[in-house]
Parts: structure tokens; sequence; C-alpha cells
């Protein structure tokens, strides 16, 4: 009987090393799941920012073709030919207060924009002369193709997380419809 009690009483000591050695393996297992969980949080959250930079430059890059599509607007209106000022390949900065090509900026080319995009953030708009200096810089390549096209490059460019250069490149082509 006496041994009996000696094979109990051993038999609750290992009861409780096995408590606490299962309490250490819940505790690494929460702990790896919350790492993990933070992880995938900060992959986020840094992803988020790339793709916020590229949805920017993507609409800012659109916005120089919509510019020369208005200034050859504007040349038809003020029946001018569709492509006065557009004579000779040259690069510019451009924005949406630019009502004629002989008013923007020339930059050296290909794409080498100097001046970077400004942000007013109390109208929300994007332009050269007002606001607070932005990553971005946009650059407007005109292209005389014939009489009758030209070729429009909008390029923005910038530099992202990790010091990484970014650039986007929109291109259209405008014709003279109106033979």
């Amino acid at each position: 009987m006496k041994s009996l009690n000696f094979l109990i009483f051993k038999s609750d000591n290992n009861k409780d090393g096995y408590l606490l050695v299962e309490l250490i393996v819940a505790i690494s297992l929460l702990t790896v799941g919350f790492l993990g969980f933070l992880g995938l949080i900060s992959r986020s959250i840094s992803l988020n920012s790339v793709i916020s930079d590229q949805f920017v430059a993507n609409y800012l890059a659109s916005e120089g073709i919509e510019v020369v599509k208005n200034l050859i607007d504007a040349n038809v209106i003020q029946k001018r030919p569709w492509n006065d000022g557009f004579g000779n390949e040259k690069c510019y900065e451009v924005d949406y207060k630019t009502m004629n090509i002989s008013e923007a900026t020339e930059t050296n080319c290909p794409s080498n924009s100097v001046n970077s995009i400004r942000f007013d953030s109390s109208t929300g708009v994007y332009s050269y002369a007002v606001g607070n200096p932005v990553k971005f810089y946009r650059t407007v390549h005109i292209t005389p193709v014939s009489n009758d096209e030209i070729k429009v490059n909008s390029v923005v460019k910038w530099v992202g997380r990790g010091s990484i250069k970014n650039e986007i490149n929109l291109e259209d082509h405008f014709f003279n419809w109106r033979l």
C-alpha cells in the first residue's frame, strides 16, 4: 500500500508539469499568430501607400493628355490651325491653367521635369503655382508625326517607398479630323 500512494503522488506531479508545458505551447502559438497578424497589417499599409501613389500619378498623367486636348480644341475654337504651336518636338510642364502652348514652361526632353507639382489642400487641385510641393513630376512630350497627327506622351515620375523610382507614361495621338 505504501508503494501505491507513492505512485499516485508521482502521477500528480506529472500533471502539473504537463499543464506548464501546455501553457507555454499555447502562449507560443498565440504570439506567433499575433505577430503574423501584425506583419499582415504592416504589409497592407505599405501596399496601400504604393497603390495610392500610382493612383495619383495615373490621374496626373491623364490630366497632362487632357490639357493638350484642350489646347487643340482652343485652337479650333479660335479658328487657328488645329496644331498651332505644336510644330516642333518639345517637352512642357502644363497644368489646367495653361491656355496656350506658348504659356507652358518648356523643359528638357525626354521627360526631365524640374518643377514638382504642388497640391492645394484648400481646393484639392494640383498645379505648378499654388500649394505644397508633392513628390510627383510631370512632363508632357509633344511630337508632331505629320501635318495631320500629333503624338503626346504624359510622363509622371516620383520616388516611392524604399527610394524606388517610379514612372507612368501615357501616350495618345491626336489627328486633324477636320480634313
